[in-house]
């Protein structure tokens, strides 16, 4: 199995659905499969039941679909908080962090209010707080850094493709 870990709006659902269809592998994003068992958004039970309970659910999720999903799978950008998640996704998986810049990703999340974390006075400040805790735990659990920047989701995704192909994980084409 593949993983994509990162930042929110970091590209893991964009990059993860494209890097399946080329694969030929099914795809699965765990913030989907979360909001289908809570019967709500996730912005919905973070704000009634708050981060810690959230995440108790989402360690849930990932340790399942980490045993049992085959092909491509997008995470949450605070899957990588718990270290029992770091570990399953490490071990079980082959993982690629899609590294942004928290100025790149604040050009595209400005206008998103999805995003819990985001629902703050400033948002690009709040960006680069996550970006300094969170990149040395999506650095630990990655076998592969992406530095997402400019390149479009295709040349993406083709790169991903060729850092497996080069690590002996996929047949080379």
């Amino acid at each position: 199995m593949i993983s994509l870990i990162g930042l929110p709006g970091s590209g893991k659902s964009t990059v993860g659905r494209q890097l399946a269809r080329r694969l030929q592998l099914p795809y699965v994003d765990s913030d989907q499969v979360i909001e289908r068992q809570l019967g709500c958004s996730i912005r919905e039970y973070f704000e009634r039941e708050g981060e810690a309970r959230f995440r108790d659910v989402e360690e849930a999720v990932l340790d399942e679909l980490t045993q049992t999903h085959t092909g491509v799978l997008s995470t949450g950008g605070g899957a990588v908080l718990r270290s029992v998640n770091r570990e399953h996704l490490r071990a079980r998986c082959q993982v690629v962090y899609l590294n942004s810049s928290p100025d790149e990703l604040f050009r595209r999340l400005r206008h998103d209010v999805n995003r819990p974390l985001l629902q703050v006075a400033d948002p690009l400040s709040r960006l680069r707080d996550l970006h300094a805790v969170r990149d040395p735990l999506y650095r630990e659990t990655a076998h592969f850094i992406m530095e997402t920047g400019r390149p479009s989701v295709a040349t993406l995704v083709g790169m991903i493709v060729a850092q497996l192909e080069r690590a002996g994980l996929l047949p080379l084409n």
